[in-house]
């Protein structure tokens, strides 16, 4: 079983088929669409949790690459820049996904890039900008 938070990258002809039906039925993965921004005739991100068996699943990321989707794997997108950071922990009461904490003794400001769904909300309240989104 393999299961994995990628990033899509949808390109304009892209954006009206059915990617996600497809994924389900004809690879019989399970998708859960953790963040999407996806317009008609324009270009779409969309952040997902792809699972299935490793067959169904290397078919699928083969299905995606062929119809001309860029893919990424969501630890590349959330960057935590530790040189601008000061622990202050603004950031951890608003990390839905807890990957966001403190150590209890030392203060000090932890990110866990597997639990992070890029909802942004850290992103969007460090005030020294420690926290960047990066899409490719």
């Amino acid at each position: 079983m393999t299961s994995q938070k990628i990033v899509l990258h949808f390109p304009r002809k892209i954006v009206n088929q059915p990617v996600i039906w497809t994924l389900i039925k004809e690879y019989d993965l399970e998708c859960s669409i953790l963040k999407a921004n996806i317009t008609p005739s324009e270009e779409g991100l969309m952040v997902l949790e792809l699972k299935g068996n490793n067959d169904n699943y290397k078919l699928g990321i083969d299905f995606l690459t062929e119809l001309g989707l860029k893919i990424q794997p969501l630890s590349q997108d959330i960057i935590r820049n530790k040189e601008r950071c000061i622990d202050c922990g603004v950031c951890i009461p608003v990390c839905p996904a807890g990957a966001l904490e403190a150590d209890p003794e030392t203060r000090k400001v932890s990110f866990n890039d597997s639990k992070c769904v890029v909802c942004e909300f850290c992103v969007q309240v460090c005030p020294f900008k420690a926290m960047e989104v990066r899409f490719e």
